[in-house]
């Protein structure tokens, strides 16, 4: 993957990560569904508080916010009212789980949430690395493990990431947090019946809307974007993820 090519970048996250190296070890495995079932949202507006707008950035953080729950009734979170859910699983074969895409108000790809994913990988390098956020979500528990939302970048300056570019993803894992100088690729996936899931995407500097030089290099940018409005309302989706039974 190189940054001046983002194709559907959340998507990208999930597939490219069904590969990826450090994946904890009591990840569920199971059969590849090959495909995901439909999903559809429920909305109830929401208490938000309203943030006052960084002057420097482009996204002013959201105070009206709805609840989207998937068809199975089995996940909810909340998102900013002005943003949107596209269900794309109606193009692929049955198999079951949500695959939903969430995109701003404009149409930029934010977020995916995707489930019944099996995975399984193996960590054959490591790179150096950054956890720009952290934060535990004990409401998504399972098997013992507690997930855990995670801004985090691979790569630096002097030495790349994977594959031969730095790269920096927002989501949630049920990896261990880094130790050390170096990390295995990241591995935003997390435990949820029947195998798996994943809620989250690539930072996309022609998605997620960034103040500063657009010169700046990639690594720069998602510091600089994990201080926006914009991020915040993404993070606080993110973390609200929940069982809706």
């Amino acid at each position: 993957m190189r940054r001046s090519a983002w194709p559907g970048a959340a998507l990208l996250l999930s597939l490219s990560l069904l590969t990826a190296c450090g994946g904890p070890a009591a990840e569920p495995q199971g059969t590849p569904s090959g495909a995901f079932a439909s999903a559809t949202a429920s909305t109830t507006k929401t208490a938000g508080a309203s943030a006052t707008p960084n002057p420097t950035t482009s996204a002013p953080a959201s105070a009206s916010w709805t609840t989207y729950t998937t068809a199975a009734g089995d996940l909810s979170f909340d998102l900013p009212s002005s943003w949107n859910i596209k269900d794309p699983a109606g193009e692929l074969a049955e198999g079951g789980g949500a695959f939903a895409e969430v995109t701003s108000e404009d149409g930029r790809l934010l977020a995916t949430l995707r489930t019944n994913m099996a995975t399984g990988s193996t960590c054959t390098e490591k790179y150096p690395y950054s956890v720009l956020e952290s934060q535990d979500l004990p409401q998504l528990a399972q098997y013992g493990t507690v997930p855990r939302y995670t801004f985090e970048t691979r790569g630096n300056d002097a030495a790349a990431g994977p594959p031969d570019t730095p790269a920096a993803a927002y989501g949630i894992t049920t990896a261990p947090l880094p130790e050390g100088d170096s990390a295995c690729y990241m591995f935003h996936f997390f435990n949820w019946p029947p195998n798996a899931a994943t809620f989250g995407a690539f930072y996309n500097p022609e998605l997620n809307l960034t103040p500063g030089d657009p010169s700046l290099p990639y690594l720069e940018k998602a510091k600089l974007y994990a201080g926006t409005p914009e991020y915040a309302d993404i993070k606080r989706m993110i973390t609200s993820l929940r069982s809706a039974g």
